[in-house]
C-alpha cells in the first residue's frame, strides 16, 4: 500500500512535466518557423539584389558602352596602320 500511495503524485508531476514540455517545444518551434520565415524574406531580397548587380555589372562592362566611353570621353581612337610599329624581340 505504501508504494501506491506515493505512485499518483509522481505520475501526476510526470504528466506536468511532459505538459510543460510539450509546451516549451511547441513555442520553440513556433519561434524558430519565425526566424525560418525571417531569413527567407531576407535572402530573396538579397538574391533579388545580386540579380540585379549582375546585370547592371555586365551592361556597365558591355564592349560597346566601354568603347564609346574611351571615344567619347577619354578621347581616345584607333591607331592608325602607318603609325603602328611592330617590336620583334631578340632583333636589334
Amino acid at each position: 500500500m505504501m508504494s501506491f500511495r506515493w505512485a499518483t503524485p509522481l505520475l501526476v508531476a510526470a504528466v506536468l512535466a511532459s505538459c510543460l514540455a510539450i509546451i516549451h517545444s511547441t513555442h520553440a518551434s513556433r519561434a524558430y518557423y519565425a526566424d525560418l520565415q525571417r531569413l527567407e524574406g531576407t535572402h530573396w531580397y538579397l538574391q533579388e539584389d545580386y540579380s540585379r548587380l549582375m546585370l547592371e555589372r555586365s551592361t556597365l562592362a558591355s564592349p560597346h558602352r566601354i568603347a564609346k566611353l574611351a571615344r567619347d570621353e577619354l578621347v581616345m581612337r584607333t591607331p592608325d596602320l602607318a603609325t603602328l610599329h611592330t617590336i620583334v624581340e631578340g632583333v636589334h
